[in-house]
């Protein structure tokens, strides 16, 4: 389905892309299209998604942390006891 879409954009840019549209033979409309349509994988990400990103994959560089022998309910029975003797 398509639809219309109004953007403010300055004069020069306008003038730019409508000259690139037409020596490639398509309309202005096809060819932001076809740019977001090349784009959609490569979604710009914000530096807090980057960040995350960057710490995923530290984390999976990491050595995997030696499992506890005792659980949860263990160690915390064990530390009230500790704290309230």
């Amino acid at each position: 389905m398509k639809t219309k879409l109004t953007l403010t954009v300055e004069k020069e840019i306008v003038e730019e892309a409508k000259l690139k549209a037409a020596s490639r033979g398509i309309s202005l409309s096809r060819m932001f299209e076809e740019i977001f349509k090349k784009e959609i994988p490569h979604v710009e990400k914000t530096p807090e998604q980057l960040a995350a990103a960057r710490f995923l994959e530290r984390l999976k560089r990491e050595t995997p942390i030696k499992s506890l022998k005792k659980t949860d309910k263990e160690l915390i029975r064990e530390h009230r006891d500790k704290k309230y003797v």
